[in-house]
């Protein structure tokens, strides 16, 4: 990885100059309208593939943190039943946890409401077919709508992911045998990893459909997502999936913003989804009333929010996801990239 350059501190109006040269502010009006489900949750297109997604959806991780299964599958029922339609999850959140309380949630007809999406960590065909299946069994269904390469953080998993034997070819043939519909990639690190993966996935002739990353307040201002991934993304028409919009939680640490901001913040960029935690029912009713309510933030307002966070968000003190290991889960477990 390339070493980092010290952060630049910006005046207002550069900001607001910034973010239109990078992008964050193209046709936001493609971004917020759309058709509503019930609850009338707006929905966005998901890149090129056709589909229509929730502009919110429930975060895997979170749902191994609720008290219990009830609560987890009260959430998730919550909302499927209110418009939000598009649920996360990985095969390796709580050591599977999240999703057989997922599968619990979906069964009786709610698996027909959701938009699924799970994540695998092996960087081969043999370990991610295996890893598949065993979402598959856990989620109590026959496909998932979405699944994607977890947690792409080094700089040469790209190249062990697309490899003879990689798990890309593994979940090509996952696809033919329709057990995945679309294919996608995530990453929390560094935005130059993103973009190596878009390069050396189109070198093996291959278009991703989505492609999950950081998007929130702090962002811009460190190492950003928003200003270097998401324009690319945009370009090529792949389904831009914000995470961490409240930068694990540490946004509301920095006493600047306050969650529902935060929200909006993210709902405000080109996303086709925002997903965030709900690990109580108070976490879902805030996301439902923020897409409820949705507008998307002007360019004088995002700006004033950048220049508000310009001090604590400069080093990405509460971004630890990019600055630490502490949510590399596959750097403490790497059996599971075997």
């Amino acid at each position: 990885m390339d070493e980092l350059r010290p952060p630049r501190h910006f005046s207002r109006r550069e900001f607001v100059q910034l973010g239109v040269a990078a992008g964050l502010f193209v046709s936001m009006e493609q971004f917020a309208g759309g058709s509503t489900a019930t609850g009338d949750i707006p929905y966005r297109e998901l890149g090129s593939t056709g589909e229509k997604v929730s502009i919110i959806g429930v975060g895997g991780y979170h749902l191994g943190n609720a008290k219990d299964d009830n609560e987890a599958v009260n959430i998730i029922h919550k909302a499927l039943d209110s418009g939000i339609n598009f649920l996360d999850n990985s095969w390796d959140y709580h050591d599977g946890l999240s999703e057989n309380r997922a599968g619990k949630a979906l069964k009786g007809g709610y698996r027909n409401k959701a938009f699924l999406m799970t994540k695998l960590d092996s960087h081969s065909a043999e370990g991610a077919t295996k890893q598949l299946e065993q979402s598959l069994q856990r989620l109590g269904t026959d496909h998932v709508d979405l699944i994607q390469f977890h947690e792409v953080i080094r700089p040469d998993d790209p190249e062990k992911i697309f490899a003879k034997g990689g798990s890309w070819e593994g979940m090509m043939a996952a696809k033919k045998a329709g057990k995945v519909r679309y294919i996608g990639f995530t990453g929390h690190k560094s935005p130059k990893i993103h973009l190596h993966m878009l390069d050396v996935a189109k070198q093996h002739g291959f278009h991703f459909d989505t492609v999950q990353m950081p998007i929130n307040v702090l962002d811009a201002h460190y190492e950003s997502f928003g200003h270097q991934v998401v324009p690319r993304a945009v370009e090529e028409k792949i389904g831009v999936l914000g995470m961490k919009p409240i930068a694990a939680g540490l946004a509301i640490k920095t006493q600047k913003l306050s969650a529902p901001e935060c929200l909006r913040f993210a709902l405000s960029m080109p996303t086709s989804v925002v997903i965030t935690g709900c690990e109580s029912m108070h976490d879902v009713e805030q996301a439902l009333t923020v897409a409820r309510t949705f507008k998307p933030m002007s360019k004088d307002e995002i700006a004033t929010l950048m220049q508000r966070t310009n001090e604590v968000a400069a080093k990405g003190e509460f971004e630890q996801y990019k600055t630490t290991h502490i949510h590399d889960s596959t750097m403490n477990n790497p059996q599971w990239l075997a």
